[in-house]
Order: structure tokens, then sequence, then C-alpha cells
């Protein structure tokens, strides 16, 4: 009779696992102190407000072992632990709440990551999936190595930083300098105004809608996608374009030329306005538009 309620009871634990844990744990906060956020798996979503705490609610994985949330002077740390040796059952969801004035770096291996609201400078990497983030006040550093990364501004003049090996970048209302990049996916710049780009994928294309500061620099180039850049406002920059298999339409006046008339390749240099700034474009296979929006 023992054994039989054993192997019942045995039964019904694996039946019914342990089940994810709710949390909910707060700090007092500098109101602009920085926040570190480590999540292997799941997911973090982190958002600025009005108070200087730091909360973070959210379910832990049933084989996590431990939730640190601690300070030391105006850092606050905050990393789920999980088991050595497996990865399984280790999937947590957090919200975290952070002062605005915060500055933010947020650390993950599988698992998306989504920030609103935060005013401070954002360091943002997660290996497998998507990061998204709003960019209003300070630099931000977005990358993921599968998955799709975005960033949206509101046009303040800051220093921003996007990647990913595979997947899109896309940035809206960013301004100032801007590095975006992919191997495996589209790069997207709409709107903002710029003192330097460099935007750039393997296979992908690359669209820029926004404006060139004057003196401005942008590049821009892919192996395989077509490329497509529509400048607003005026103008001012030296201008190359080269594709090697790919026609290039201009509507700014200069007509491009063949490279050689053993090959497929376009090319083509002129200056707009007073030259003061600089515009690279290269493809090795597509086309190239260059206008105005």
């Amino acid at each position: 009779m023992m054994k039989k309620l054993t192997v019942i009871a045995l039964s019904v634990l694996l039946a019914f696992p342990a089940m994810a844990e709710e949390v909910e744990k707060t700090l007092d906060a500098a109101p602009d102190g920085h926040v570190d956020v480590s999540n292997t798996a799941g997911s973090v979503t982190v958002s600025g407000w009005s108070r200087d705490q730091v909360e973070v609610t959210g379910t832990l994985g049933r084989n996590v072992e431990e939730l640190v949330v601690e300070r030391n002077k105006d850092k606050i740390t905050i990393q789920v632990k999980g088991p050595r040796k497996s990865g399984r059952g280790i999937d947590s969801d957090l919200h975290i709440n952070v002062p605005q004035g915060s500055s933010i770096d947020v650390g993950a291996v599988s698992a998306d990551i989504e920030v609103t609201e935060v005013l401070g400078e954002q360091r943002l990497h997660t290996v497998s999936g998507d990061v998204t983030t709003d960019s209003a006040a300070n630099d931000v550093m977005a990358e993921s190595v599968s998955g799709d990364v975005e960033v949206k501004g509101d046009n303040s003049v800051n220093e921003t930083e996007a990647s990913t090996v595979s997947g899109d970048v896309t940035l809206f209302r960013v301004s100032g300098t801007v590095s975006a990049d992919s191997v495996s996916g589209d790069v997207v710049i709409d709107e903002g105004s710029f003192s330097r780009v460099d935007m750039s994928t393997v296979n992908g294309e690359l669209l820029f809608q926004a404006e060139l500061q004057k003196g401005g620099k942008l590049s821009a180039e892919t192996v395989n996608g077509d490329i497509e850049v529509e400048f607003a406002g005026d103008v001012s920059a030296r201008i190359d374009v080269d594709t090697f298999n790919g026609r290039i339409r201009n509507c700014f006046g200069p007509e491009a030329e063949r490279t050689s008339k053993y090959t497929p390749g376009w090319e083509l240099a002129f200056t707009e306005g007073a030259g003061d700034g600089r515009v690279d474009i290269s493809t090795m296979n597509g086309g190239v538009n260059l206008c105005r929006k």
C-alpha cells in the first residue's frame, strides 16, 4: 500500500511541476542612478516613471534559483539566477519601473527587450530576441544577434548605435550621429537630422529618408540589395554612387555612366549645392534610387 501511495504522489508531482513564481520587489533609487539588468530567458520590459524607486514585478521560471535586487550607492542590480547545468524552466518575464532619469544596461541571452520613457543612456543587448526602445534625451546602443532592433526618438540630437546579425534595424525620428547595420536584414532610417550616418547590410535593402546637415557625411553600403536615399530639405554634398550589377536613378540631374562596356556596373559622381558634406553609396547586386522627399 505504501509503494502504491509513493507512486501516485510521484505521478502527481510529474504531472504538475513547480509553478512559476510571482515576484514584486521595490527599492529606493537615485533619480539619475544606474540600473543593471540581467535575464537569461523570457522578456524584460523597462519603463521610466516619476518615483525615485525601482520596482520589479513579473514571473520567474520554475527552475530559477534566485532573483537578486540590490543597491550599491547609486547603482541597482537586478539579476535572474538559474542553475548552471540546465537552461530549462528559467524563462522569466520581468517588468521593471525605474526613475526616468536613470541610465540602464540590459543584458539577455534568449529574451526580448522593450524600453519606454527612460531618459538616461541605454545599453541594450540580447542574443536571441527583439530589442525595442524609445530614445528621447540620451545615447542608445541596441544590439541583437538574432532579432529585430527598433529605436524610436523625438528628434533629440544623440548618438545611436543599432545592430543585428539576423534581423531588421529600424530607426525613426532619431537625430545626431548614427551607426546602423545588419548582416541579413533591412536597415531603415526614417526622419531625423544627421551630421553623420553609417548604414550597411550584407543581404538586405537600405532606406534613408531624412535630413543630412551641412557638412554631414552619409555612408550607405550593401552587397545584395537595393538602396534608396531620399533627402529631406536642401543637400550640400559631394555625392559618389556605384553599383556592380544594378541601375542608378538620380532625380538631382546628372546621369549615371557605365563603369565599363564589359561589365554591368554603373557609377555617378557630382556635387550638389556647395558640396560641404559627403555622400558615398555602394551596392554590388542591386539598384540605387537617389532623390528628395
